[in-house]
């Protein structure tokens, strides 16, 4: 309804090669909505670097009874889809709709497209418009379009006890008359969760598993009243089931306005228990790595639970914020600090999307940015590990801090500038930590051959996902340290080499400094330290000219549906 309510008001006129709306009865069709929408020309290029990638996974171990349980999650997904596309705007489902009906050489493209960024705005190219010119609201669905950050801090100063419902991650902002009010998420997307609730509900009567059973019961529950942690500690308990689902409100990636909200998504994954029970030796490092970060001990988290499981599967399925724009490898969740310090945090690696990525996209960036010496020393192990060791980093560090007397939860207090922050520190504690197990011998001395060059050419996998907007300062941040520090050198022909006797203490240094503006909460330190490290050198840009043949990234494609 919000969508017809705020059209796509803003876009320009369709060239003459660009799709044609189907005609619609004049007395059914506004004026606004019979315009042609303009989509750059560039539309297939940019398709085009997202490569398809059947996505194998070994089924053979399910039973009857777990093929019904996935189908279930696979159709409690689905809704997701539905919730997300609004999320992400609330003019989505009308430029979708419309969009079916387009014809020309672009509409399909286009199509393909929308699907991928969920919206008309490119997610690798600082979210400019692909098709008409609508700047995207910073607030994505979760707030009024029209609504400043100032307006929303106004308010608050002026009505204080909205304060815990404006600023939590499952309401929406709305606006009622003259004023501004939150809708919980469970009114909001009452008419997707509902049957989602009833999927999961079915799911968990088919299933033999007893913890999945018990994580699918409370999950159903929690999306009808928006009370994660009961179903968030259930899927930190979950075991030996087959099928292991991650479905919910999660990231607030989405919310640029202030990083409060939260976009639902769903990871269905088949799991690799050999693989699972050889990584679990990580978590029971986890106190050690806490306690070797490199702050003062009354900055660290050593209070914070360490059962932190370690998962690896094939994934099967995605949902929601899950399949939009970039491929996640792996994540680390939940994110309520109350669940991380109770219980730790999980870790899911995806094997079969760390090989795709690695095989397509991984190997030919090192072929084209390191220098010769170095490309030889990328390797999958080392790159396996860094996803893992970035994804247990998530875990360490800094979670509630006291801020003017109050403790807060970190990402309130670094509002917008959280994730950015926060990616760039798991990225750079990972190797840190990793250089910290070699020095014990609790891994393969032969990764630290491997461990700086596959780390760098990382780097330049996350750059090209856009090194001008907010994310992808954090990303070149680290180009820049590094580079400061003489850790990196760039050669004549404009490859980069990782500098072994000098990359520890700079790595070492760099994490200090991403620690302690995180353990402060120095929100405005935050920004000076991305304005100064976070602008892209033209060395940087140039190596990233040279990818140009290289995907960006995969584009998944599911058996499951």
């Amino acid at each position: 309804m919000r969508a017809m309510i705020l059209g796509l008001a803003g876009l320009t006129a369709l060239a003459a090669c660009s799709p044609q709306p189907a005609a619609q009865p004049e007395n059914t069709q506004s004026k606004q909505e019979k315009q042609e929408k303009s989509i750059v020309p560039d539309i297939e290029k940019r398709l085009a670097q997202f490569a398809p990638v059947r996505m194998d996974a070994d089924l053979s171990s399910l039973t009857e009874q777990d093929r019904q349980v996935l189908s279930k999650l696979a159709e409690a997904s689905r809704y997701l889809d539905e919730i997300y596309l609004r999320q992400t705007w609330a003019g989505n489902p009308a430029l979708k709709q419309e969009m079916a009906a387009w014809q020309g050489a672009q509409a399909e493209a286009a199509r393909g497209y929308f699907a991928i960024n969920v919206g008309p705005w490119d997610r690798i190219d600082e979210r400019k418009p692909f098709i008409g010119d609508t700047v995207r609201p910073k607030g994505a669905g979760f707030y009024p379009e029209d609504m400043t950050k100032e307006e929303m801090e106004a308010w608050l100063k002026k009505n204080p006890g909205d304060n815990d419902a404006f600023t939590s991650t499952f309401t929406v902002i709305r606006r009622q008359g003259d004023k501004l009010v939150a809708v919980p998420y469970h009114q909001e997307y009452a008419q997707w969760l509902q049957p989602a609730a009833q999927a999961l509900r079915e799911a968990a009567a088919l299933t033999g598993n007893a913890s999945l059973k018990k994580f699918l019961e409370l999950r159903a529950k929690a999306f009808l009243d928006d009370d994660y942690y009961d179903s968030d500690v259930a899927w930190m308990d979950l075991k030996d089931a087959a099928v292991e689902p991650t479905i919910g409100p999660y990231e607030t990636y989405e919310d640029d306005l202030f990083g409060y909200k939260a976009s639902y998504e769903s990871f269905l994954t088949v799991a690799l228990p050999k693989e699972s029970a050889t990584l679990a030796r990580y978590k029971e490092r986890l106190p050690f790595l806490e306690r070797n970060l490199p702050i003062p001990d009354e900055h660290k988290n050593l209070n914070r639970g360490t059962e932190s499981p370690i998962f690896v599967g094939d994934v099967v399925l995605t949902a929601g914020d899950a399949s939009a724009g970039v491929t996640t490898l792996a994540y680390n969740l939940p994110n309520d600090e109350r669940v991380r310090e109770a219980k730790g945090s999980k870790k899911v690696l995806m094997r079969n999307t760390i090989r795709a990525k690695y095989d397509k996209i991984l190997v030919p960036i090192a072929e084209r940015v390191l220098t010769p010496e170095q490309v030889k020393d990328v390797t999958f192990q080392a790159y396996f590990d860094e996803v893992l060791h970035h994804e247990l980093s998530h875990g360490l560090g800094p979670g509630f801090i006291t801020l003017n007397g109050k403790k807060v939860d970190l990402r309130l207090a670094h509002k917008d500038l959280y994730s950015t922050v926060e990616e760039a520190k798991a990225d750079v504690m990972g190797v840190y930590n990793i250089l910290a197990l070699l020095e014990r011998n609790e891994m393969p001395a032969e990764e630290r051959k491997a461990l700086e060059p596959t780390y760098v050419a990382g780097l330049f996998r996350s750059a090209r996902f856009g090194v001008d907007e907010a994310h992808g300062q954090g990303v070149v941040s680290q180009f820049n340290y590094l580079m400061e520090k003489g850790a990196l050198q760039v050669d004549s022909n404009g490859r980069f080499r990782s500098v072994p006797e000098k990359f520890p203490e700079a790595l070492k240094s760099l994490l200090h400094d991403i620690l302690m503006l995180q353990a402060t909460g120095d929100y405005e330190g935050t920004k000076k330290f991305l304005d100064k490290y976070g602008k892209a050198t033209p060395a940087l840009r140039d190596a990233i000219a040279r990818l140009q043949d290289v995907p960006v990234d995969i584009r998944p494609q599911f058996d499951v549906k």
